[in-house]
């Protein structure tokens, strides 16, 4: 089992040589550094109140929430906001949101870092919230209480507002701030015995307010880092080589670039963070003549020990690597599944791919770098800020500490984002032309250098007794390890057989909340692909390729048994051991999918079929519980059209419904175009699809009824950005196995390979 950790950057920050000041500009939080001991308090606005690093109200009564997570459009900056106003009682249209600089006071309450994945952001972070509104709310009170001369137990906080029942007395928070009478601080063990409220208390979490974020992102003032502009600032360009990684540049032949009207310099990058490999960037005082500059260099390349591979080498590779009976951790071994396939009934066996896949959000990747005397300037949307700086760091030459990373609005991340590549160029052209310089990735750089999902083979062995009942289940998965590339020890897990650590972010899900007494998950990292390929973690992650086998397994050993796929798992579901809570929760989480989508009740006409799978994505230990009915038609030709999904999942705590159906909604269809469109392959060591053209995601034409069912049940918040990704391919590829009797293994599933596999 995954467990989340406190993590640090590789170079602890020491911040005593420097003190931090907090001013507003277009941009936002803007951080800078000055070595005068006391600026900071004497330019801070001295009467607004700060209960808490992530938030302040000011003088004016409005409370400004800072949001330490990156905010790609899922609003979690809203989210944040929202959660501290209802334990602080602030009417929501006093209420702003900003985004966190990488100052080590705004690393998550959890991780001990700054970074947004998993579906992590609302579950980790929704009672340090909570208990910070809360505090804030008691200060407030206790100074009233002392301003109207009244028992600060009689108080009501509602709408901004102190008020007194008794005496019909009341003071705005705007009001109890120009005070100066707030002094109430609370230590760590004041604020985790703050009792906060109970769900039927609510009035602000579980109403679907409007998005803070939405006003600046359609009148423009919100900034993404596309946006950035600084004093004489210039632009870079880069130039990637024809191979994915492990190339170098021989020679610049920057001869034709002179010629371009603004061409600054060529710049051959020199990483040492390992983040690019074989890079140049062009610089010029516009993003036009930095492409022109770009396109005029003449460089020669070493391609490097990657330049012959291809995906079907990585394939072979993969398979080679799982024969090997001492290959890999394992992540779970429990039980003897030698000698229960020894007594088994039936073993069946399968083997299942997944393509490499590429984020390709619309932003283009950028970043603009500045050095303003020992102090290096950011400005990116950036997922991971703990790393970022670090990597950041490392291409300057510099201390971490002396990195200030200024976050913006992200134009979509799906972790991408994560990595840090795209400060790299921008970082060293800036240091070599002494200029800020702003980097912005052509379309055909991030596809081709996209720190994609990794292409991964699984094999699975499952063994029944004579009953049908699943006893035993080797799962061994075989792919490149996105997370071990961060270097971070403590993102990695310790294998279950003491051989040293693992990705867990490979194998995540298959340690699922079937019964299955005797059980292995084997994690084999396929270091061909490491290599040739980097791999980063795209939406939903490991589970994204382990519940496509897992999921399609169970269907597979329903059907053999000549039971109903549904009433299958449900039996599995039972709850047994460590199994119990989450299987119920699952198990209820597929039957109210099942009866949404009327799974069963009506016989569907010929070529039409509906298929179930149910997940527990991300982790195990912070499980979401997704499941999906999947309504498709097969043509003769083999053609699949998709006609509904039906998607349930329990969220625990509401906070913002529609915002939990739009994330739902999109990570279901999100989780459509995995499954049938998108598909990137490698070929003499290089990406071949270089924009929408080759790769193809899917289209709205393409895009069916979405119905989705939330579970409140006013538990623990669980993450809703990513479950429903994961839960939709093996749905259709177990519909269109109803269908048309095609087992499909290997995704993304094709017209070709539905009717090459079709039974009579």
């Amino acid at each position: 089992m995954n467990t989340h950790v406190k993590i640090t950057d590789s170079a602890p920050t020491d911040l005593s040589r420097r003190s931090f000041l907090v001013g507003s500009a277009a941009t936002g939080l803007v951080l800078g550094y000055a070595g005068v001991p006391g600026i900071d308090q004497a330019l801070a606005a001295p009467s607004a109140f700060e209960p808490s690093v992530w938030y302040s109200i000011a003088p004016d009564g409005l409370v400004t929430v800072t949001c330490g997570k990156a905010d790609m459009g899922q609003h979690i900056a809203s989210t944040m906001a929202q959660i501290v106003a209802e334990e602080l009682g602030a009417s929501w249209k006093d209420m702003r949101v900003q985004l966190a600089s990488n100052d080590p006071k705004f690393n998550d309450p959890v991780l001990g870092a700054q970074i947004t994945g998993g579906s992590w952001s609302t579950m980790m972070n929704f009672d340090a919230m909570s208990r910070a509104g809360a505090a804030g709310r008691i200060a407030l009170t206790e100074a009233a209480a002392a301003s109207m001369g009244v028992p600060a137990g009689e108080l009501v906080v509602r709408n901004s507002t102190v008020s007194h029942p008794k005496s019909k007395k009341s003071m705005t928070f705007a009001e109890i701030v120009k005070s100066g009478k707030i002094t109430k601080t609370f230590t760590p063990d004041e604020l985790k015995a703050i009792k906060l409220k109970t769900p039927d208390q609510y009035t602000m979490v579980g109403v679907s307010v409007p998005q803070l974020d939405i006003p600046p992102k359609v009148n423009g003032a919100a900034k993404y880092g596309i946006d950035v502009m600084l004093p004489g600032m210039v632009y870079g360009k880069v130039v990637t080589p024809p191979v994915r990684f492990g190339a170098t540049v021989k020679s610049v032949d920057d001869a034709a670039a002179k010629k371009v009207p603004g061409f600054i310099k060529a710049i051959t990058l020199d990483d040492k963070t390992g983040s690019t490999s074989g890079w140049v960037v062009a610089v010029a005082n516009t993003y036009a003549n930095a492409r022109k500059a770009a396109d005029a260099l003449k460089i020669t390349y070493d391609n490097g020990p990657n330049a012959k591979l291809s995906s079907q080498s990585l394939i072979d590779e993969a398979k080679r690597l799982q024969a090997l009976d001492d290959s890999g951790q394992f992540f779970v071994k429990d039980g003897d599944t030698a000698a229960a396939f020894g007594t088994a009934a039936k073993v069946m066996e399968a083997e299942y791919t997944t393509s490499i896949n590429i984020h390709a959000p619309l932003e283009p990747m950028n970043a603009t770098a500045e050095f303003k005397g020992d102090i290096l300037h950011i400005y990116s949307g950036n997922q991971f800020a703990t790393r970022s700086g670090g990597i950041a760091a490392g291409a300057a030459g510099i201390d971490p500490k002396f990195v200030v990373m200024h976050q913006m609005w992200l134009g979509g991340g799906f972790g991408r984002r994560l990595d840090a590549d795209m400060m790299v160029p921008a970082v060293q052209a800036a240091k070599a032309v002494g200029k800020p310089v702003k980097v912005i990735y052509s379309r055909e750089n991030d596809m081709t250098m996209d720190y994609s999902r990794p292409l991964t083979f699984q094999k699975v062995k499952a063994g029944v007794d004579g009953d049908g009942k699943l006893i035993a289940l080797n799962h061994d998965v075989v792919s490149a390890w996105p997370t071990a590339r961060w270097g971070i020890p403590d993102f990695l897990t310790p294998s279950v057989d003491k051989k040293g650590p693992l990705d867990s972010f490979t194998v995540n899900g298959a340690d699922f909340f079937y019964s299955v007494p005797n059980h292995n998950v084997r994690a084999i990292k396929n270091e061909m692909a490491h290599n040739a390929t980097p791999s980063g973690q795209l939406r939903s992650v490991a589970p994204g390729w382990t519940f496509w086998a897992v999921e399609s397994m169970i269907d597979e050993l329903a059907h053999a048994a000549g039971q109903d796929p549904a009433q299958y798992r449900i039996a599995l579901l039972d709850g047994k051991g460590k199994n119990d809570g989450g299987a119920q929760r699952l198990r209820n989480t597929l039957l109210a999918a099942m009866g949404m989508a009327g799974y069963g009740a009506t016989k569907l006409p010929k070529g039409e079929g509906m298929g179930v799978a149910c997940v527990s994505s991300q982790e195990r230990a912070t499980a979401s519980w997704t499941a999906c009915v999947a309504h498709v038609a097969v043509s003769p030709s083999g053609e699949v059209k998709v006609k509904k999904l039906t998607v349930a999942t329990d969220v625990g705590m509401q906070v913002h419904p529609d915002n939990i159906r739009a994330q739902v909604e999109g990570a279901a269809l999100w989780g459509l175009s995995l499954a049938m469109y998108e598909k990137a392959t490698l070929k003499d060591g290089g990406i071949e699809q270089t924009n929408f053209d080759t790769y193809t995601p899917l289209r709205m034409s393409q895009t069916p009824e979405v119905a989705v069912n939330v579970i409140a049940n006013g538990d623990k918040p669980t993450g809703v950005g990513e479950p429903a990704v994961t839960v939709i391919a093996p749905a259709l590829g177990n519909a269109i196995f109803n269908a048309c009797g095609a087992r499909i293994r290997s995704l993304p599933i094709t017209a070709e390979a539905v009717k090459a596999n079709m039974k009579a």
